[in-house]
């Protein structure tokens, strides 16, 4: 088959498919046909289109689950315009269970609460595991058996990318202190109730603040105690803002796949 039309049929097939493509699954595209590409074509195919792609509005991607065709995210702000609702924002809480989950999977919910210093709340690993973000990888060999949480490729399809080992690593992290006003995290369901938190927490020294009243984090801790979370903590609060500059994205284009040629960035 000529490298061109196994070009043409390749996008338009991407093009109309609601989820990314493995070349095993492209590759049974061509079972009925005499003429029937390899595996190797179908790759070199691929790696000439994402080099055709470059100059236009839509790129090739190679995720977790396979390859797709997304508006490139330079234009998702146009492309958003095509649809008035917007999903609802995350909160620093679920944006940092969610980057110790991909950090330091397999984890349990009370190592969770051990390095953020609050207690998770049930809709938060709920919403995680609705999201198809996070799974259920087994349970820890431990008294009362915890649930041992890890990530999915859908979470790592989301974020655009390959493997875990493409997160950012502490050497990337640089001046963590000009990345929280960056920050622009949905902080308008926890404001009313910072002041009775405080209150609470300071009145109740042996009760262990909730995610459910404002996710805020215990003042109690002292250096000692976080000495050894330092690194964790530090690569939490960098994937926290890269992830939610991700999640604004998707008020731009949460239904762009499913529209042609517009698909989810």
């Amino acid at each position: 088959m000529e490298i061109k039309k196994l070009k043409n049929i390749l996008e338009a097939v991407l093009l109309a498919a609601e989820r990314s493509l493995t070349v095993i699954q492209l590759e049974t595209i061509f079972e009925l046909d005499e003429e029937r590409p390899t595996r190797d074509e179908i790759r070199k195919a691929l790696h000439e289109m994402a080099d055709d792609f470059e100059v236009r509005g839509f790129e090739l991607k190679q995720v977790a689950s396979g390859f797709r065709l997304q508006v490139r995210q330079e234009y998702a702000t146009w492309v958003g315009r095509l649809w008035e609702e917007k999903p609802a924002r995350y909160t620093r809480a679920l944006l940092e269970t969610m980057a110790l989950i991909a950090y330091r999977q397999p984890i349990t919910r009370g190592e969770i609460e051990e390095v953020r210093g609050v207690s998770v709340s049930s809709n938060i690993i709920k919403t995680l595991l609705e999201r198809d973000w996070i799974k259920v990888l087994g349970h820890k060999d431990v008294p009362g058996k915890p649930t041992l949480y890890g990530t999915t490729k859908e979470f790592l399809d989301y974020f655009n990318l390959q493997k875990l080992d493409q997160l950012p690593t502490l050497a990337e992290i640089k001046d963590l202190d000009s990345i929280h006003p960056e920050l622009q995290l949905d902080e308008d369901i926890t404001e009313g109730s910072d002041s009775s938190e405080a209150g609470d927490t300071g009145q109740n020294e042996g009760i262990q603040p909730s995610d459910d009243d404002n996710e805020v984090q215990s003042s109690t801790d002292t250096d000692e105690d976080l000495q050894g979370e330092d690194e964790t903590v530090e690569a939490v609060e960098h994937v926290t803002a890269e992830m939610d500059e991700d999640v604004e994205q998707e008020s731009d284009d949460k239904d762009a796949e499913s529209t042609r040629p517009a698909f989810n960035v």
